[in-house]
């Protein structure tokens, strides 16, 4: 019998700054994308306060846009677990 020696695989690291790399985790950019957008809000900037607080507070010191992301990555978690997805895909996964 001969031995095949293969080469070693070099793996490539991904771009982490491209936005949509799919990680193969359900509802992961959506997340990322959340926390990217808290995190660079004024209340976790400027006021230094935990992300869960700026959520809670709903004040202007975290921008609409966030909101919206949690709305859209609530939604997507939920649909994981309604039966009827499995055929129609999950809700507001990018």
């Amino acid at each position: 019998m001969s031995v095949v020696h293969r080469a070693p695989v070099e793996q490539t690291i991904e771009n982490e700054s491209e936005p949509h790399a799919k990680t193969g985790i359900a509802c992961d950019r959506l997340r990322q994308e959340l926390k990217k957008c808290i995190k660079e809000s004024d209340c976790i900037q400027k006021e230094h306060r935990r992300a869960r607080e700026c959520i809670n507070a709903h004040d202007a010191s975290v921008p609409e846009r966030c909101f919206s992301l949690l709305t859209s990555l609530s939604d997507c978690k939920r649909s994981m677990i309604d039966m009827r997805s499995r055929f129609r895909g999950r809700k507001g996964d990018i």
